[in-house]
């Protein structure tokens, strides 16, 4: 049903029923309109807008609806689906997986049931600031556009960054200009607060003395500001079983530590029977130092800063491990390079590894255990390998990207 715009030139106002959920979290119509925050079996009022549907008003709430539990959902873009009740919200999540694997021909591989990480435990976040006058806004961006929502509250987030937020914004208001931006890497490590400030300003010593102050007043374990160490109380680290690594900055982590912690679980128990095992795209050892106390490990990165972190905790546990800065998206492990190895493990970033899975696909290695954020790239690769001679024998899915469209999952093959 379709009615006038409420002022001359409005957007028409449609009134539509919601069918199901789209891959990015969004409703969607009978005819394919994609509609922001609704949810299947939902009744709205739309406004038709660039091909898309802005909400109005729900008529008929959907039998998924719930309440959201966070008041900025709606406007801040870094959630999609809290109004989602949680058995739809992870069974769409674990359908995300089953539809990648299914378009690339694996409709009978097993999925298990989703494992769902808790509210309150993602342990980094990227903040956006910006100078408004006397105060300063800080948060995320509404979805799709450039427009700062200034929170005063994260239900996602570990307690000790959500706690950061409103000192955070306080002592901001101390560094930033006047319309002055900022972005903010803030992670919680084992050692404490590691915070991390892109800020396009030149090096002055006023500067430098008002993040001092800030990293002082905030009791951070670390601040840098644009790559360069401001001040360290304590090197933020990450302790993996007996090994501690001192994390470089911007360092790449799994989001939550129970997620880390099962995928560690997982991969371990995978590769037991494992002698020799290459760990890439290993970053900092997420996954090589959980593998190190039973197996030899070769690690393998591009970042030469995780490589070197790693390489330095590995020394100091006495590990048996080799380390290797290699691209291997322009320079993949080899046949002949994988010969030794009785089990591989993946952990590439959202565009997947599909030259180095087109070499594991010519080698000879028992065993492939692959880790990945991103369904569709992982499905691509999955193709690869069965193609060539891999069993995909399980997935696992886990949500630890809570609330968005995103979704990680654990994978074993065997040739």
């Amino acid at each position: 049903m379709q009615q006038q715009g409420e002022a001359p030139g409005d957007p028409p106002i449609e009134i539509v029923e919601i069918v199901r959920l789209g891959h990015a979290g969004d409703g969607v119509t009978g005819e394919g309109l994609f509609v922001p925050g609704t949810v299947p079996g939902d009744v709205a009022r739309v406004a038709r807008e660039g091909g898309r549907g802005r909400l109005i008003q729900v008529i008929a709430a959907g039998p998924s609806r719930t309440a959201a539990p966070c008041v900025h959902f709606g406007r801040c873009g870094g959630c999609a689906l809290q109004h989602v009740s949680r058995d739809a919200y992870l069974a769409f999540k674990r359908d995300l997986v089953v539809t990648a694997l299914k378009q690339r021909g694996f409709g009978d591989v097993r999925v298990e049931p989703i494992h769902a990480v808790a509210p309150g435990t993602r342990r980094r976040a990227s903040f956006k600031a910006e100078r408004r006058g006397v105060a300063v806004a800080l948060g995320f961006y509404e979805a799709g556009s450039r427009i700062l929502v200034d929170i005063r509250e994260c239900p996602i987030l570990v307690p000790e960054l959500e706690r950061l937020i409103p000192a955070l914004r306080k002592e901001l208001g101390r560094v930033l200009r006047p319309n002055e931006t900022a972005e903010l890497l803030a992670t919680a490590t084992d050692s404490g607060l590691d915070l991390a400030l892109s800020l396009k300003r030149k090096r002055e010593p006023d500067l430098l003395m008002a993040l001092s102050l800030l990293a002082s007043n905030l009791k951070l374990a670390r601040l840098t500001w644009n790559g360069e160490d401001v001040a360290i109380a304590q090197p933020p680290s990450l302790r993996i079983g007996r090994f501690i690594v001192n994390l470089p900055p911007g360092a790449f982590l799994q989001p939550t530590r129970e997620g880390e912690r099962l995928l560690q679980r997982l991969v371990s128990a995978a590769a037991e029977d494992a002698r020799e095992v290459a760990d890439l795209f290993c970053g900092c050892g997420t996954l090589a130092l959980a593998l190190a106390g039973a197996q030899a490990v070769h690690a393998v990165d591009n970042v030469g800063p995780h490589v070197e972190a790693l390489t330095a905790a590995a020394r100091r546990g006495q590990a048996r491990m080799t380390t290797e800065i290699r691209d291997l998206f322009r320079r993949p492990l080899l046949p002949a390079e994988l010969a030794r190895f009785d089990s591989v493990v993946l952990d590439p970033p959202r565009p997947g590894a599909a030259a180095q899975v087109k070499a594991l696909a010519q080698s000879r290695v028992t065993n492939v255990l692959y880790v990945s954020c991103n369904a569709a790239s992982f499905a691509r690769d999955a193709r690869i390998l069965a193609d060539g001679g891999y069993r995909l024998m399980r997935v696992t899915p886990i949500d630890q990207f809570l609330w968005s469209p995103h979704v990680e999952l654990f994978a074993e093959f065997l040739r």
